[in-house]
């Protein structure tokens, strides 16, 4: 084989090879011999919000669908806090495979995706196939809470390629696919808006942009279309629900606040726990993080700094005890800028010993935010 095509398949390999695996653990003895309990595949796809996902899939947003073939607990008005773009992706798989298999194929395709943009934009940074390709293995496993997302039914994979393939094509000056990916974030997850503030506030802040001609702005008329696709979802919800912002109709969904560190106020609804000094150590090495890109970046490629920047003074605003999943774009990023010290042999065995760990979290996690499901027929 090529040796410079060595690279990508050995990431793709690493993704469905440990994806499977994963689910291996599920349908094999060995977690209750842990002490885990009875678990199948299906304990894997119905983790949250996985089946809320896979019931859009069906029905889309009609209330009178979703309440008479699926059971889950939730009233009917939280469905539109769930953006369309992830259901679109498993319908196009359920053409093919049922209903939790479309599920998994779904983020899996996503997995795949994102290590494939991360591989590249890592590449286009390091100059360098060996350290890339290690970057993006550890990409693939840390931090943990994203090598759940990708095992489960769960739309961050996705909008993390957006995010990184939009980045990717913005660096190319090839705006018009960067557009497009920054669509499908915007179809995806409604933080997607961050991204292309992010992209415009980077532009400007290129001084030759500052100092550039309207004809240089012109080039940027492709994100047009993210506030367009927003425009669609909103039209999708007033054609199916009668409620043009129903996505802000739909309950408790929006967590964020006027003042940062909210999260820390336990009496808050979805937190209800005293125990988050996890969420400090998410903030020090996120900030730790920034500080190393601006010094390796801001004077080159400022995209770099602001995208994660931004994501990260924002998730300061949210109150929710899941602060490592709404934080998940900042990963491949802090990778980034962590990226000598990850290269290093000392970090490689430190990852190594804690590969069990990572399986095990994300094991414990999975069994334990699973969905009352009582009948699986309506999902196949």
């Amino acid at each position: 084989m090529n040796r410079k095509m060595y690279w990508l398949p050995g990431l793709i390999a690493t993704t469905v090879v440990s994806t499977l695996f994963f689910w291996f653990l599920f349908s094999s003895p060995i977690l209750k011999f842990l002490g885990f309990g009875e678990t199948s595949l299906l304990t894997v796809v119905a983790n949250y919000d996985g089946p809320n996902y896979l019931a859009i899939s069906k029905c889309w947003y009609e209330k009178s669908c979703i309440g008479q073939n699926f059971s889950l607990p939730l009233p009917l008005e939280y469905y539109p806090a769930h953006l369309p773009g992830y259901p679109m992706i498993i319908w196009i798989f359920d053409l093919f495979v049922s209903g939790p298999w479309a599920l998994l194929l779904a983020t899996v395709s996503g997995s795949v995706m994102a290590v494939w943009g991360f591989y590249k934009l890592a590449l286009e940074i390091l100059k360098n196939k060996e350290r890339a390709f290690w970057l993006s293995i550890v990409f693939l496993f840390l931090p943990a809470r994203y090598f759940v997302l990708r095992m489960v039914g769960a739309p961050e994979t996705w909008f993390l390629a957006s995010v990184l393939w939009s980045i990717y094509f913005f660096r190319k000056e090839k705006y018009f696919t960067s557009a497009l990916w920054a669509v499908l974030a915007q179809l995806l997850k409604s933080p997607g808006v961050l991204l292309i503030v992010s992209l415009g506030l980077a532009w400007i802040l290129q001084k030759e942009n500052r100092e550039g001609t309207l004809r240089k702005v012109k080039k940027l008329w492709p994100y047009l279309l993210v506030p367009v696709s927003a425009l669609l979802v909103f039209l999708v919800y007033k054609v199916q629900l009668n409620d043009f912002l129903a996505y802000f109709h739909s309950g408790d969904n929006i967590h964020l606040n006027p003042l940062p560190y909210l999260v820390f106020v336990s009496t808050k609804s979805w937190l209800g726990t005293i125990w988050l000094e996890d969420v400090v150590y998410i903030f020090l090495l996120g900030m730790l993080a920034l500080s190393a890109l601006k010094r390796k970046f801001w004077e080159k490629d400022k995209v770099l700094v602001v995208f994660p920047a931004v994501f990260f003074l924002v998730t300061l605003m949210v109150a929710h005890r899941d602060i490592s999943r709404y934080i998940s774009p900042v990963y491949p990023f802090a990778l980034l800028a962590f990226e000598k010290f990850i290269s290093k042999k000392e970090f490689k065995i430190i990852f190594l010993l804690l590969l069990p760990a990572i399986i095990l979290y994300g094991a414990n996690f999975v069994v334990g935010n699973t969905a009352p499901i009582a009948d699986w027929a309506p999902y196949l």
